[in-house]
């Protein structure tokens, strides 16, 4: 077999440069290889894959482990614990140790050998830090995204769709393809403060703002995106968490909203609990409550994901990148909890 020339990129590193971008082939190559991306990285790849590598013929699979190796990985999730911010409407968290490594001694009369510790834990794990909000979470006037009948795909408390409606729409159809996807960062923060600091609680992101942030950044969106705004909120989260959950916090607006509708991202996601404006209310042309999740959600199919962690990202400048966003696959729920990342070009 010829050796595939979209498998032959290199991620660019050029520490002049401060915009850092990767290449199309990049993304194509890392999206069909999402699968070998769950299962190992970096050096780690390296081991797993001895045995493969032996038979690389063309070169394929060590073209592609070597770019992973070149690869930065910039954790994009938060770590959850009792003091987390979650949403009023989400159950609350707790946490408790049900097997501990002492209570269960002994407990197959093995001699004392093997010991074990599991857990306890009650909370939305769908709506948390990260987390992703399924289509079949939103609806609008009683329907779903296609126009399908809400309130029948909510009639089995089992999960969305195993009534026999929406099913299509719950967590675990989460599409493949979106699972590594191209990457967009749009600071707005830094663009309007000059610094790393947060935008003011009562700034609302337009379709405006989110141009000038790309054009200053010198990127493009593409259909089929995955895009990232940042606030600069994602601090609060562990800092100040009773502020970060509070009734004010910057956001997209609808007109935001449909920046990103007519640029064709497919999920998008911010830095705050709700990813729009809070309070989430607009009064024109009528009362909506959670416009941008309507708007983005149940009127555009669109996927969103709150409350990630983007400073590491902001601060390395990588405006463009890979993006992983594996959900849980959850037979008819409402959203997953994600562990986040991106990979990015290594500036040594």
């Amino acid at each position: 077999m010829g050796r595939d020339s979209a498998l032959q990129f290199n991620f660019p590193v050029d520490p002049k440069k401060e915009e850092k971008t990767v290449s199309e082939p990049t993304f194509r190559t890392l999206r069909s290889a999402r699968t070998i991306l769950a299962g190992a990285f970096a050096a780690f790849c390296l081991t797993q894959f001895a045995p493969a590598l032996a038979d690389d013929d063309s070169g394929q699979i060590q073209s592609f482990l070597s770019t992973l190796k070149r690869a930065r990985l910039i954790d994009l999730s938060h770590t959850w614990d009792k003091n987390s911010p979650i949403a009023s409407v989400n159950p609350t968290y707790s946490f408790s140790l049900q097997d501990t490594h002492a209570n269960t001694l002994n407990k197959f009369n093995d001699g004392g050998q093997l010991t074990y510790a599991s857990e306890v834990m009650h909370f939305s794990g769908q709506h948390g830090a990260p987390n992703l909000d399924a289509i079949g979470h939103i609806g609008r006037e009683g329907k779903l995204f296609g126009g399908l009948d809400a309130f029948a795909s909510t009639s089995n408390l089992d999960g969305i769709g195993t009534s026999g409606t929406g099913a299509n729409l719950a967590i675990d159809q989460f599409p493949t393809d979106l699972l590594v996807n191209r990457g967009i960062l749009l600071d707005v923060a830094t663009m309007i403060q000059g610094d790393s600091s947060p935008l003011p609680a009562d700034f609302e992101i337009t379709a405006a703002h989110l141009e000038r942030a790309a054009k200053r950044q010198n990127v493009r969106l593409k259909k089929g995106d995955t895009v990232f705004i940042r606030t600069g909120w994602g601090p609060y989260f562990k800092s100040n968490p009773d502020l970060y959950k509070g009734n004010a916090s910057p956001g997209p607006s609808v007109d935001g909203a449909n920046f990103l509708i007519d640029h064709g991202a497919r999920v998008v996601g911010d830095d705050t609990l709700t990813f729009e404006k809070r309070p989430p209310l607009v009064f024109q042309p009528k009362f909506q409550v959670f416009p941008v999740h309507m708007r983005l959600i149940a009127d555009s199919g669109i996927y969103i994901i709150e409350n990630l962690n983007l400073e590491e990202l902001a601060q390395a400048k990588a405006y463009e990148f890979a993006v992983v966003v594996p959900p849980l696959r959850i037979l008819g729920g409402t959203g997953s909890a994600l562990r986040a990342f991106a990979l990015v070009p290594r500036d040594d």
